[in-house]
């Protein structure tokens, strides 16, 4: 389904990017971790073709993803949806044209234009908008919506992309642990009810245990790891991270129950 062939993206003698690897060849929920700066987000941005890769291909079904170009190249970014940490809507729009903007890739210049939508269309959005429980607020501007109920509109933009594939870069990273768990499922959710591979950069061990099929872990631009959820234990993220004994997956939890004031941190159901 994907390939990932020796991936290399450099800035200048800086390497973001170092001959990853990686083989996806069924839907599968995939979580990225590393620490800041380890090359996550520009290996999700190379894979969207929103940054082009100094070496190394892209692989789809034999057809080299690196090479494409212009309607090619705008046709493979419908096909594989971006979602940002900032969520990236039009804060004074309301919530349901932020939905319709999943559609640009294959709407006249005119119709953009003039913000002109088939009714199908609208129905589609709103319907998106229901399943992850946000449709009473459709006709709302963007800004009035918490961060949570905003990272969901995200997610429904690319939904009405209809894309196979879906990169959530961060997608919760400035979010409540309740919000969290809110996206975290409903990206989960989407792969299970529609097929739809996700590979999501992930800050937290505990996050990508609990919601991921496999987890792939780097650093300096590296890929070190490449698992199951439950291969990844605290000595293997100290190895990930670069982290010496002191480590404690415990602090960086998002469970709520970890988080309760009440609870000690060394109980934190992350904890392997």
């Amino acid at each position: 389904m994907l390939r990932i062939d020796k991936l290399t993206k450099r800035f200048g003698r800086n390497v973001a990017v170092d001959a990853a690897t990686l083989d996806v060849d069924k839907p599968c929920m995939i979580g990225i971790i590393g620490r800041s700066g380890a090359g996550k987000s520009t290996l999700l941005r190379m894979i969207n073709r929103l940054t082009d890769a100094t070496d190394g291909r892209i692989m789809v079904e034999g057809r080299d993803v690196t090479q494409l170009r212009g309607r090619d190249k705008r046709a493979w970014q419908a096909d594989c949806a971006m979602i940002f940490q900032q969520f990236n809507l039009v804060p004074r729009i309301d919530v349901v044209s932020n939905v319709l903007h999943g559609t640009l890739n294959r709407r006249s210049t005119l119709a953009t234009m003039f913000n002109l939508y088939p009714m199908a269309d609208i129905h589609r959005a709103i319907d998106i908008l229901d399943r992850l429980g946000i449709a009473e607020h459709a006709p709302k501007r963007a800004e009035a919506l918490s961060g949570g109920q905003q990272q969901r509109v995200a997610i429904a933009r690319a939904l009405m992309q209809d894309p196979r594939i879906i990169l959530a870069d961060e997608p919760i990273a400035s979010l409540d642990p309740m919000n969290a768990q809110t996206v975290m499922e409903a990206l989960r959710r989407i792969h299970e009810e529609d097929g739809r591979t996700v590979i999501c950069n992930l800050h937290t061990l505990d996050t990508a245990r609990r919601y991921c099929d496999r987890v792939v872990g780097m650093r300096d631009g590296r890929i070190v790891f490449d698992g199951l959820p439950e291969q990844l234990t605290t000595g293997v993220a100290r190895e990930i991270y670069g982290a010496d004994a002191s480590f404690s997956e415990a602090a960086t939890s998002t469970e709520i129950d970890a988080l309760d004031a009440t609870t000690p941190l060394r109980e934190a159901k992350a904890l392997v």
